[in-house]
């Protein structure tokens, strides 16, 4: 038998199976009024969840319009929210990370009564099946995303995920190069076609991709700077030239005399190349790339790692990656002497003190070693030229 309650305060009936249940008027996500039903043991539950839910609609927040399972939102959020406004290769990582663990893993799960304690169990059960820690830590944070978004769209009140904590990942810790490590590499490089983007790579940090973007029109000899604006992917199985992401990306960099030096040997040798192959030479208009093939055209990312990797074992220096690499690029530019004004702009630092700090620091008994490798490095790149 129905209880009478206020106007507005929503009714509470006792069902035949002993159980309570309870309907409110309050409005959806799609700005509907819909009739809310509750149930529970006792009156008392089912009148605390009536006022929860007339707690909600008092400070305007919906009720979902639709029941969501966790993989069906998921779904929607990577074709509807996060293909057309992320970059294709974050698009590919976080559909990877739904397909292959979250959905398996959670998909099923209701998207309102999604609970931390499944979180917990979902990424502890990946831990059982062998999935790696920094896998799980990015499924966790792809999933955070993806509830946040849910949040914003009014679909959710909390986002469980966040009261999950992250799995903990053990970084393994790797040095870059010391300044006697580079300039030996470098020396030991010093014939290869694309030493230019090594010293680019080493001595200005530059990443791989804007590195194999660079184009001639980038570059301004006279006035010693370059402005980094395009930078090379692979996206669908297909190399694309592309804009870098931000403004703070294409701003101009100081060219020390060194890095140069060895862009113009670079262009004597590029014509020579572009000179054997003829009619075979391509590259797309508006390309003018740099570093290109032998034959024209863009060079593949992951090549380029691999002709790095190949250089790099073929000295006598510590194994590193081209990530790694391009982090020694603060300890050559002291080496260089380049003006700790001029390095703070390439370190592209916010304060002079994080680049002095560099600059203080980089001399020790190994290092005063580099010194005459590099004098000798720069006395057979003036020799060349």
């Amino acid at each position: 038998m129905a209880t009478r309650r206020p106007n507005g305060g929503g009714t509470i009936t006792k069902r035949k199976d002993g159980r309570y249940q309870g309907a409110v008027y309050v409005t959806d996500s799609d700005g509907i009024r819909v009739r809310k039903f509750t149930y529970g043991r006792t009156y008392d539950e089912v009148a605390e969840k009536n006022a929860k839910l007339q707690e909600q609609e008092r400070n305007g927040v919906p009720v979902p319009s639709r029941s969501w399972t966790v993989g069906e939102f998921l779904l929607y959020w990577l074709e509807h929210i996060v293909k057309p406004n992320r970059e294709f290769n974050t698009y590919a990582k976080y559909e990877g990370k739904v397909r292959l663990y979250l959905i398996p893993h959670l998909g099923k799960k209701s998207l309102p009564r999604l609970t931390p304690a499944q979180v917990r169990l979902a990424l502890a059960t990946m831990k059982k099946d062998g999935v790696p820690d920094p896998t799980r830590a990015e499924c966790l944070r792809v999933l955070r995303n993806a509830l946040n978004r849910a949040r914003r769209e009014e679909l959710l009140t909390r986002n469980v995920a966040e009261l999950v904590d992250m799995p903990s990942v053990t970084k393994r810790e790797r040095k870059p190069w010391t300044a006697k490590e580079a300039i030996t590499f470098l020396a030991s490089a010093r014939r290869h076609r694309l030493y230019a983007a090594l010293v680019l790579l080493l001595t200005l940090g530059l990443r791989r991709g804007e590195l194999l973007g660079l184009r001639w029109e980038d570059v301004d000899f006279d006035n010693e700077q370059f402005t980094p604006v395009m930078q090379v992917q692979r996206q669908r199985g297909k190399l694309v030239l592309k804009k870098l992401k931000t403004d703070s990306s294409v701003a101009a960099l100081p060219l020390p005399k060194f890095c140069a030096d060895a862009l113009r040997e670079r262009k004597r040798i590029q014509d020579t190349e572009k000179a054997a192959a003829g009619p075979r030479w391509h590259q797309e208009p508006g390309e003018d790339l740099i570093f290109s093939e032998r034959h024209g055209g863009m060079i593949e990312p992951r090549g380029f790692s691999r002709t790095f990797e190949t250089l790099v074992s073929g000295a006598d220096v510590r194994p590193v990656t081209v990530r790694l690499g391009r982090h020694t690029c603060g300890t050559l530019l002291a080496f260089l002497k380049v003006h700790p004004k001029a390095a703070q702009a390439i370190l592209r630092h916010s304060q002079i003190s994080m680049t002095m700090d560099i600059y203080t620091h980089v001399v020790d008994d190994d290092q005063r070693a580099a010194a005459a490798l590099l004098a000798d490095l720069l006395e057979g790149v003036e020799k060349t030229g």
